[in-house]
């Protein structure tokens, strides 16, 4: 997704893997950047996506970035009801998303 996003003229902060919510915070205050984006391969790492929303809500951020998650075990339904703004089942979905935000 990263490479994808970079391609489409993305400027990307890779935070790498497993990455707590704090440090999702963290990077938000000091980036600033228009999307936080979670990707998930496992189902034991969808509970901290939904961490990382509230905690980015518990810090007053989440009105000033837009949260999108996929990954294999991922939903549109998960997605909902994590509260994040966007899901995509693949990169080339994601940036086209991410696209449609911007232009927006």
């Amino acid at each position: 997704v990263s490479m994808m996003l970079q391609g489409g003229g993305f400027e990307v902060i890779d935070l790498g893997t497993d990455v707590r919510p704090a440090r999702f915070v963290e990077a938000v205050q000091t980036q600033k950047p228009d999307f936080v984006m979670m990707s998930a391969l496992l189902t034991t790492t969808m509970a901290s996506m939904r961490e990382t929303i509230a905690a980015l809500t518990t810090a007053g951020l989440r009105g000033s970035v837009r949260v999108a998650v996929g990954g294999a075990p991922l939903t549109q339904r998960f997605a909902d009801e994590i509260g994040a703004d966007f899901y995509a089942p693949d990169a080339t979905q994601a940036v086209a998303k991410a696209r449609q935000l911007i232009a927006a």
